[in-house]
């Protein structure tokens, strides 16, 4: 999948600016589809450029000028026809601290905890921002309540999503730090 889909699905919440859309990514993509602000306004570009998104220039005073992005009918129907697609492959993992801990057998598990404790650190501040999230979505409903009544139900799901992994990943470190405890050498 390229980044294209991702930016048409973030459009799908309305008018945003390049700005805007970098923040989306940092919260509420973060969990599945990373980008870099440079990917990004490269990404608006084509898409402009292709007619599914449409861009008008808001003029500011004391700074630079903005263009607001917005989702065509050709962007709508391009993303329609995206989603009903079957998913070509399943999601592959690829972390390097996977292979550090693969490889550690032959060395100081000092190191070794050190950056579970510092995944820790990180998947416990991504969980509070994807909790904060959340609260947000809910505005003080009852998750059925906005899972029944809510226009748009994907963005909760996807942010579910990336609250379950950030608790797994939590998990597989405290699993991790107990049996590096366990196998230190004693004295």
């Amino acid at each position: 999948m390229s980044l294209k889909y991702a930016v048409l699905a973030a459009l799908m919440e309305g008018e945003a600016s390049g700005y805007e859309l970098s923040k989306v990514f940092d919260v509420s993509f973060a969990n599945f589809w990373a980008s870099t602000p440079q990917q990004l306004y490269r990404e608006l570009e084509r898409l402009t450029q292709d007619g599914l998104i449409e861009a008008r220039v808001v003029q500011q005073e004391r700074r630079p000028n903005k263009r607001m992005f917005t989702l065509t009918e050709a962007g709508r129907e391009e993303l329609g026809s995206f989603a009903a697609e079957p998913v070509r492959r399943p999601a592959a993992l690829r972390d390097e601290l996977m292979i550090k801990i693969q490889a550690m057998d032959d060395s100081d598990p000092g190191p070794a905890r050190a950056l579970i404790e510092e995944r820790m650190s990180w998947s416990k501040g991504k969980l509070a921002r994807y909790e904060r999230v959340r609260e947000r979505l809910l505005a003080g409903r009852t998750e059925e309540e906005y899972l029944r009544g809510s226009d748009r139900v994907g963005p909760y799901l996807t942010l579910l999503a990336g609250i379950d992994y950030e608790r797994a990943n939590l998990g597989w470190c405290e699993r991790v730090l107990a049996v590096l405890k366990q196998r230190a050498p004693l004295g």
